[in-house]
């Protein structure tokens, strides 16, 4: 079942249940797509239909990042927790190692990919690097084709949203991998970047790591009160009753 936060429609899952339906997808064969969305994807869809409509399409819709679940305890239909790609991801890859099941990487400058490949290779004995390549390419029917040939079950894509989920939408029929937006995961598994301590995660505050350690990146997180103020608007609106679960977002 999904709730509607915003225009987006979240699966109403779990992380061991969102692991479960994505481990599930790779075992099928049949291909996949899976979306992490923050605050930042969705105000972008309310503006994009072609973004909206690739949301719509995905096969898994998750919550990644602590604004979306503020938002939807103030709309009054909450989601279970935050499940980040960042957590996801590896735990997805450990059950791909255990059967032997590949990845292809791409995404990221030149370098990226082929680095992380290497951590993962390490990392996950088992598990089948199918090929990597840059985000900056641009012979895509070339890329295809090596991923067709190359049959992995996973396709981590690091172009950044929204291009990646609009990538995932145009070539979902054409290619039969689990697709799944990683944005910059693919630098924190190279070793360009790293991931906020744990306690800044338990306490949904990886967002202020990342602005502290990249000041640049201050206009990216003005769009969690943006979607806080959008859903108390959205709420006032249309009179949403209070959610009687006062659980805390995690």
């Amino acid at each position: 079942m999904r709730k509607e936060i915003l225009g987006i429609g979240f699966d109403d899952l779990d992380f061991s249940q969102a692991l479960e339906t994505a481990d599930a997808l790779c075992r099928s064969g049949r291909g996949g797509s899976i979306v992490t969305a923050n605050p930042e994807l969705i105000l972008h869809a309310r503006k994009e239909k072609g973004l909206r409509m690739a949301a719509a399409g995905a096969d898994l819709v998750l919550a990644d990042g602590i604004g979306v679940l503020y938002a939807a305890r103030i709309l009054g239909t909450p989601l279970p927790e935050r499940i980040a790609g960042a957590d996801l991801v590896p735990a997805l890859l450990s059950r791909l190692a255990a059967r032997g099941d590949s990845v292809f990487l791409y995404g990221g400058k030149p370098g990226i990919a082929r680095r992380a490949g290497e951590v993962l290779k390490r990392s996950f004995p088992g598990l089948g690097i199918a090929g990597t390549e840059n985000g900056y390419i641009s012979r895509e029917e070339e890329l295809l084709e090596r991923i067709r040939a190359s049959g992995p079950e996973l396709l981590l894509l690091g172009l950044g949203a929204p291009r990646q989920e609009l990538w995932m939408a145009e070539h979902r029929e054409e290619l039969p991998a689990v697709m799944i937006g990683v944005g910059g995961l693919l630098d924190v598994l190279a070793g360009d970047k790293s991931r906020a301590p744990e306690r800044f995660q338990r306490l949904g505050l990886e967002w202020l790591y990342r602005l502290y350690r990249e000041p640049r990146r201050f206009h990216r997180m003005l769009p969690l009160p943006g979607v806080l103020l959008m859903a108390g608007w959205e709420r006032l609106k249309n009179g949403v009753p209070k959610d009687p679960d006062d659980r805390p977002v995690r």
